[in-house]
């Protein structure tokens, strides 16, 4: 896991991928699980600049680009600060994340509500929070992520967030649709996949 602070040997949440970056087609590959130091650090400096600030929690890249910069990275539950973190996963690709927030500004997250059943809206962010929360410890005393994707109990806030769960094999109906709109597609279990 990347520490937002420096960088240090961590958490484990499923292998990477590598995905095209700006979502222009590509191949896909799994990655075993782990990254040398050296390449924690990178990740930092990369997430960083992709950011456009320093990255306030733990992390790792779950998802990368054929050139190896990440597209989609794993929150911890909280800030460095101990402040609760409810954003599970990160779209930090700025291609993909430009392309999520164009179809944000055309009514993408009033649309993907009417077109995605609430109770199959409801169910994914239920999933997100139960996975999340699965990651706290037992004893943990003090303030808790709430919500599911993006934060949110209901309803949807942030195609970024749905899109970057989907993206890491999730069951995510409004990131499937937000991929669907996108022309995007998910590779499966095998070790390559052709968009």
């Amino acid at each position: 896991m990347s520490r937002g602070t420096g960088g240090r040997s961590g958490g484990d949440d499923g292998p990477g991928a590598r995905y095209p970056s700006g979502a222009s087609g590509g191949q896909l590959e799994r990655n075993p699980r782990g990254v040398p130091g050296s390449r924690q650090q990178e990740d930092l400096l990369s997430v960083t600049k992709q950011l456009g600030r320093h990255p306030g929690a733990d992390f790792d890249v779950v998802l990368r680009a054929e050139d190896g910069h990440p597209v989609v990275i794993a929150n911890a539950p909280f800030l460095d600060d101990g402040s609760p973190m409810p954003t599970r996963f990160w779209l930090t690709d700025p291609g993909l994340h430009q392309a999520v927030s164009r179809l944000e500004s055309e009514g993408g997250v009033k649309a993907a509500e009417l077109a995605v059943p609430a109770h199959a809206i409801a169910q994914a962010h239920e999933r997100y929070a139960a996975a999340r929360d699965a990651l706290i410890p037992g004893g943990h005393r003090g303030p808790r992520p709430s919500g599911g994707v993006g934060g949110t109990r209901r309803g949807v806030k942030c195609l970024h967030a749905h899109l970057a769960w989907w993206l890491t094999g999730a069951d995510d109906p409004v990131g499937q649709w937000t991929a669907d709109r996108l022309g995007l597609g998910r590779p499966d279990s095998s070790s390559t996949a052709r968009f």
